[in-house]
């Protein structure tokens, strides 16, 4: 399926869907017709973009974090279930073709993060970096946002927490050995499939599954806390390797993990659906259905504390198989915790504002 002439080889989505927030939206209704079209080519295209503030408040009660920081929106590594998809829309894009082509890139992130932790009232609560994107995505090896952000954490003492896919955290490792040692950070390395193959197809623009053990291995060697995320669980695609997953994880260092089952809420629920009808139109009905059984007979659940481990007997199998094997393991026995009591606006910056 990948050799069609219409399949974007190296992208996740293979459409760009209607943004429910615009009125108009340009569409070829006759490939015979006179007008000019130029179909998009497949570079992608990075955006300068300023914003009002940096860091958001995390109001939804499953998700595991309190704020959330992105110095990007977009991410080109394209993984066809991205929840981050839709929030593509609030900027005039598509939650398709454009959020992997269409990088946003917050260039203010650095000069807002220290204004946000100037604020008299900040506590000093964990901050997730990438609690929307990848923070290590493609964009971060030209315009090093993220290194910015960490470096201004170490010098405010600010707890932080991350996900990626991507080995580029290995450039700042400096970094986060020194905030390490304070109990400033904790890093979860996200690992869908140890199947390249299925990589390929599901995250078309990220590092293997061999390379993101070698960051476990790497940043648990360096003395970071490590997490693994086995997210999202795909019925008959992915489910059955999460013993494998949890396995090379926690050999290679892990001493938590977390899961989540797919959704396919939003736009995401057509890119999703016609993906899975070009790459694995034998399995289609069997996957679409058990994705199904595990959202009371949706594709999407958007009830807190349902939504993101479903329910049903196919969600209760993911759940136990997850727990079992964690315990088989040696995984999620203790917490892990940040230390919040360390920070301080440096002297020198408090003459600035």
């Amino acid at each position: 399926m990948e050799s069609d002439k219409h399949y974007f080889n190296g992208r996740g989505a293979q459409l760009n869907t209607a943004n429910k927030f615009l009125k108009q939206e340009l569409v070829k209704d006759h490939v015979e017709g006179i007008d000019d079209w130029e179909e998009e080519n497949g570079k992608t295209t990075f955006i300068m973009g300023k914003s009002k503030s940096i860091a958001n408040k995390v109001d939804s009660p499953d998700v595991g974090m309190w704020y959330s920081l992105n110095p990007y929106q977009g991410c080109e590594h394209g993984c066809i279930y991205c929840y981050a998809r839709n929030s593509h829309e609030y900027w005039g894009f598509s939650a398709g073709l454009d959020f992997e082509r269409k990088i946003i890139v917050k260039q203010d992130a650095p000069e807002l993060f220290k204004k946000f932790l100037q604020r008299k009232s900040w506590d000093a609560t964990p901050i997730s970096l990438s609690g929307n994107t990848d923070c290590y995505q493609p964009a971060e090896r030209k315009f090093k946002l993220t290194r910015q952000l960490l470096e201004i954490a170490l010098a405010y003492k600010q707890p932080i927490g991350l996900i990626t896919k991507n080995s580029l955290i290995l450039r700042d490792l400096d970094i986060l050995q020194e905030m390490a040692k304070y109990k400033l950070v904790m890093v979860y390395v996200s690992i869908t499939s140890l199947d390249d193959k299925l990589r390929l197809k599901m995250e078309p623009r990220t590092t293997t599954a061999k390379q993101r053990l070698k960051i476990i291995e790497q940043l648990s060697q360096a003395g970071l806390p490590t997490g693994v995320m086995t997210a999202p669980i795909i019925p008959s695609l992915n489910s059955h390797e999460i013993p494998s997953i949890l396995k090379a994880a926690a050999n290679n260092g892990v001493k938590s993990a977390g899961y989540t089952v797919v959704r396919l809420n939003g736009s995401i629920h057509k890119i999703f659906k016609d993906w899975l009808e070009k790459n694995f139109p034998d399995r289609f009905e069997k996957v679409w259905h058990q994705i199904e059984s595990c959202h009371n007979g949706k594709v999407n659940d958007s009830r807190f504390g349902t939504r993101m481990r479903g329910e049903g007997n196919f969600a209760e199998l993911i759940r136990d198989t997850f727990k079992l094997h964690c315990k088989l393991n040696g995984i999620n026995k203790e917490i892990i915790t940040l230390n919040s009591s360390l920070f301080k606006v440096p002297q020198a910056q408090t003459s600035l504002f």
